[in-house]
């Protein structure tokens, strides 16, 4: 039986939850993540199996706005920190539309929920506490202090509260602030209160004192009384939460007691659901993990979203990992699987798991053809495909109008999933400008490049066209396989791909042949920048071992060395650098530093060398949240301060070393599995695992990532004398931006601290 039919069972033959009242809950303090779907959608599932054997069943779900601000997202960190503590319905709306910050982000989780298909009724906490819905609770609570202060302690462990504590926050008179007042007395009528200014860390109260009437809206329960206030007031009999609220002693237990001892109700059926996990970890939006919830439906089609949630039992926890692997095409084909079930009867769990997952009930169990998403995906690239034929092909007839819709449905997230998702393997696309691939190829197939310009032009289709490269090749002397990876190499800047032709096909003729001649004249790049690039070889220093070239083509490195130098604490000039640079940056949001190339690049370097960029941000992307955050530029000294203002200028890492304690020549390598290293900060070795980049000299590593961190050995000091400077590119880090941000890191260093210039350029 499915997990959702089986719980349904169970609530119904227990006899002790009727009438069916199925209730959800959410605090509006942000953008919903991901994860915050899995609430909802377990509690749908119930009601609607419950519904379906045939019972009368209610739903809601409830938005916490009476609650008060005690954190914010960080891209409004600067224009609503002084709305700390205050209730989330009287803060103005970011977009300065909605009726208030509570009613914006509600709103936006509700459009996401309506679009899903949840079939609840949604309840403001605000409203409900306003029309006076929770006066007979917050007398009860009052009258009952005593009482719920020994669940407290009884049940969870949690210490007396001092002497007249009460449970109830009111809306200070003075300030408006919520999460700063303390209720300390009540005579049946008014409490007395203090907004205190150190009641809670992350506001500040006003000092005022005052008493108020605590009903009809002025003053709310702590959440844990509150949630069980909820229950009673509203008659809800069913509502369960992530499974951390469960654990023994846990928010559950004392609401469990609350009800029982204070409240004088039943305790609803539970519902202890696991996490939904992104890369091993917990969705959280305060932690930057996870898409938004709202982002999900450009990701997903609805209908295979809520599959993703409806599949997996409520006490399993699903893992989602969209970024760089299968995930997405393994969901389609499980999805399909399903659809097959339900008109086959072949799986009774998995039909069952599909019709929970239609919006507006299941279609007819009748045959129906399904594009596989990878192959809608696959031959999507292939440019010149006619899709509608080709899967009419394979299904033997052609495509009714519903299989047309699934198959332009497929064709649009398809599109998002090889533009944003895919691993590389899967991502065929022209690139904006000619790779620097295009250097490493010989004279062979620069001529073969340039001799299949002649006939690309032509009306050929792809599968002649195909046979033609072939011959081309065969005919002058490449072999086949140097000269395919010759037009790989010119068009996406990797040596393998689709076949050729189709890839070809995909973009205007005039464009291909263009690009084409460019790669075999030897050009790369943007032009006139490249020309400005200093290449070196200077294996005596520094250089990039083959298995890196071979795995990461992209890879460049600025390479210097400044003899000389003098190290200070600090600069009065280099300080008011970093203050402006500072001011510049005054509206950079975490947000907004997701989408910048250079920090996606580093992104997905970690991917590719299996780390999780998430817990371990790469060098640019930390310093740049540092300043979104509010947390300013460090400080070191002047070399570190002036090459970190290069960073953060030009998204770009790199880092300097002292160069005495360096034992040449250095390369970047992979680390050797078991490798340690000493980091700057750190007491005890680090270990290496073996798949990631490092930065190597002849006695071990002297960073780790990349970029992440640096070894204590080489660590520039005020001692330092000599330094060797790297500057990391990959991917969209291109040489041109690699060389640029060397020759102003170089600048900025020999500014503040002199010295003289050995040598720079870029190593590839």
């Amino acid at each position: 039986m499915f997990w959702a039919d089986r719980i349904a069972r169970e609530i119904i033959e227990s006899g002790r939850h009727r009438p069916f009242w199925v209730d959800d809950m959410y605090t509006p303090s942000g953008y919903a993540h991901t994860g915050s779907l899995r609430g909802p959608l377990v509690h749908d599932m119930v009601f609607r199996a419950i519904r379906d054997a045939g019972e009368d069943v209610s739903q809601t779900y409830v938005f916490n706005d009476f609650d008060p601000i005690d954190g914010l997202p960080d891209e409004l960190r600067e224009g609503f920190t002084r709305y700390m503590g205050f209730p989330l319905r009287s803060v103005p709306s970011p977009d300065g539309i909605a009726r208030s910050f509570g009613d914006y982000f509600a709103e936006d989780f509700r459009r996401v929920l309506t679009e899903y298909g949840f079939g609840g009724k949604f309840l403001s906490s605000w409203d409900m506490y306003h029309e006076g819905k929770f006066n007979d609770a917050v007398r009860t609570a009052l009258d009952a202090a005593d009482r719920i202060q020994d669940i407290y302690q009884r049940v969870s462990g949690s210490r007396k509260r001092e002497r007249g504590w009460l449970p109830l926050q009111v809306i200070c008179e003075s300030c408006g602030r919520l999460g700063t007042t303390r209720v300390h007395d009540w005579d049946g009528r008014t409490v007395g209160y203090t907004c205190e200014p150190d009641l809670v860390t992350w506001a500040k109260g006003c000092g005022h004192k005052g008493r108020i009437n605590p009903f009809d809206g002025n003053g709310k329960l702590p959440w844990k009384v509150d949630w069980s206030a909820h229950w009673k007031v509203m008659g809800v009999t069913i509502e369960g939460a992530g499974k951390d609220h469960s654990s023994a002693g846990g928010s559950r237990d004392i609401a469990r007691a609350l009800c029982d001892e204070v409240f004088h109700y039943p305790d609803p059926f539970n519902l202890p659901y696991e996490f939904f996990l992104i890369g091993g970890k917990k969705m959280s939006s305060s932690k930057g993990l996870g898409l938004k919830a709202r982002d999900l439906t450009g990701v997903l089609p609805p209908v295979v979203g809520r599959f993703l949630n409806v599949r997996t039992d409520y006490r399993q926890a699903i893992e989602f990992e969209p970024v760089g692997t299968m995930a997405i095409p393994d969901l389609f084909d499980e999805y399909d699987r399903a659809y097959r079930a339900h008109v086959t009867g072949s799986d009774a769990n998995l039909a069952r798991a599909f019709e929970l997952s239609q919006i507006d009930g299941s279609p007819p169990k009748k045959e129906v053809f399904l594009p596989r998403f990878r192959d809608v995906a696959n031959y999507r690239q292939q440019g010149s495909v006619d899709l509608t034929e080709k899967f009419a092909g394979i299904k033997g007839a052609p495509l009714n109008q519903a299989e047309k819709l699934i198959l332009t449905e497929r064709l649009h997230y398809a599109a998002v999933w090889t533009e944003r998702y895919a691993p590389d393997q899967y991502r065929y696309r022209l690139t904006d400008k000619i790779p620097d691939t295009v250097g490493r190829l010989d004279a062979g197939q620069s001529g073969y490049l340039e001799s299949i310009t002649g006939f690309i032009k032509s009306d050929m289709p792809a599968d002649q066209l195909q046979q033609a490269l072939y011959k081309t090749a065969k005919d002058s002397g490449v072999n086949p396989k140097q000269a395919f990876a010759a037009v790989y190499l010119a068009l996406i800047g990797r040596d393998s791909g689709p076949k050729a032709a189709w890839l070809i096909r995909q973009y205007p003729a005039d464009r291909v042949i263009s690009r084409l001649k460019e790669a075999a004249a030897g050009i790369s790049g943007n032009r006139p920048e490249n020309q400005s690039v200093s290449f070196i070889t200077k294996p005596e220093i520094f250089s990039v071992d083959e298995e890196v070239r071979r795995r990461f083509p992209s890879v460049s490195v600025g390479v210097a060395v400044i003899r000389g130098i003098t190290v200070k604490k600090s600069d009065p000039g280099l300080e008011a650098e970093k203050q402006a640079l500072i001011t510049e940056l005054s509206g950079l949001t975490t947000e907004r530093i997701g989408k910048f190339p250079e920090v996606l690049s580093y992104r997905r370097l970690y991917r590719e060398m299996g780390i999780d960029w998430h817990s371990k941000r790469p060098t640019t992307e930390a310093l740049l949240r540092r300043i979104a955050q509010g947390k300013g530029i460090p400080a070191v000294n002047t070399c570190v301060d002036a090459y970190n203002l290069t960073v953060i200028r030009h998204r770009v890492s790199n880092g300097a070393f002292d160069a005495d304690h360096i034992r040449f020549p250095t390369r970047l390598r992979f680390a050797g599995a078991g490798d340690e290293i000493l980091l700057i900060g750190d007491d005890q070795p680090a270990a290496y695992s073996g798949r990631e980049l490092a930065y190597y000299d002849q006695e071990g590593g002297y960073n780790i990532n990349f970029n992440f961190r640096d070894a204590r050995r080489t660590m520039v000091t005020e001692k330092t004398r000599n330094i060797l400077i790297n500057v990391d590119g990959v991917y969209d880090i291109t040489p041109e931006k690699v060389n640029r941000t060397l020759r102003d890191c170089v600048d900025l260093v020999t500014g503040y601290c002199g010295g003289t210039v050995e040598f720079a350029g870029v190593v590839r």
